[in-house]
C-alpha cells in the first residue's frame, strides 16, 4: 500500500502544535501597510488557531 504524501502546500502555511492545534498565518498582511496602524500590523502579524471548521481538513492534507 503506497504511502500518503503531505500536501507541499498545506506544509508551507500550517505547523501543528504539541496538543495537536493547526496554526495559521492571520491574513492581512500582504499589501497596503502603509494605511493599517503599528498597532493593526502587530495583531496580524502573530500566528492564529484554526478555525476547528477548517481543521479537519487541514489535518488531512498534512497527513494527520
Amino acid at each position: 500500500m503506497p504511502k500518503q504524501k503531505t500536501h507541499s502546500g498545506a506544509k508551507k502555511r500550517f505547523k501543528v502544535t504539541g496538543s495537536g492545534k493547526i496554526m495559521k498565518q492571520q491574513a492581512g498582511m500582504r499589501h497596503n501597510l502603509e494605511v493599517k496602524a503599528s498597532k493593526r500590523k502587530r495583531r496580524l502579524n502573530q500566528d492564529q488557531v484554526m478555525a476547528p471548521a477548517d481543521t479537519k481538513m487541514a489535518k488531512k492534507l498534512l497527513g494527520r
